[in-house]
């Protein structure tokens, strides 16, 4: 019977908790009246990057909109994301425009025309209202580099269509674009299995 009493008492408590915090969340719902596209900015040296734009790309194409992708390093390599999308050329622009990691072309003056090629691409996406979303996925390395200026791409950014969405992921986003973002994640490495020797895999990694 103790048992019972502790049961419903606990019960008891946990529905109130759980009313009052209805009431907070109704309340900050009805609050947020603002309808706009967003500017994404996915950061940090965890894992979870990519792969959190490439999941927005998918709601977007769920809830029927047009997507453009450029990528501004991958594009040595296929990638998984890239031969799904390829599927959807009527929904999906796919653009992996990158020569590979840094570390692998080791020419300066290369990476920067490239990334200015990627750039030329990803301001034709931001300037097309028909684009629901554009992923600029590891924007972050060209613009931590100086491939790109931060001041034109932030304004390139921020003169998109109103309702257009923007997601820009990699490591090192510079302080100016995290300071005009509208939502910024930075991902935390707490374990990799890389550090233990596996290597990358596809599905996982790539």
């Amino acid at each position: 019977m103790d048992d019972q009493a502790d049961n419903a008492a606990r019960n008891a408590r946990h529905a109130e908790r759980m009313r009052r915090k209805k009431e907070v969340v109704d309340g900050k719902i009805a609050a947020a009246a603002i309808h706009t596209g967003v500017l994404v900015v996915n950061t940090g040296n965890g894992k979870g990057k990519s792969s959190s734009g490439f999941g927005m790309v998918m709601r977007t194409l769920g809830h029927g909109g047009r997507v453009g992708v450029v990528q501004f390093i991958k594009g040595a390599m296929s990638t998984g994301e890239e031969r799904f999308l390829r599927r959807f050329p009527e929904e999906v622009s796919f653009h992996a425009m990158g020569e590979g990691y840094t570390w692998e072309t080791q020419d300066r003056e290369r990476d920067v025309a490239t990334a200015g090629r990627a750039w030329e691409q990803a301001r034709a996406f931001l300037n097309d209202p028909g684009i629901a979303l554009v992923l600029l996925d590891e924007l972050n390395i060209a613009l931590k580099y100086r491939y790109l200026e931060v001041d034109t791409v932030i304004a390139d950014l921020m003169g998109r269509p109103e309702m257009q969405h923007a997601v820009v992921t990699g490591r090192g986003a510079p302080p100016e674009l995290i300071a005009v973002a509208d939502t910024v994640t930075e991902m935390n490495v707490v374990k990799h299995a890389f550090k233990a020797g596996i290597a990358a895999q596809p599905g996982v990694e790539w």
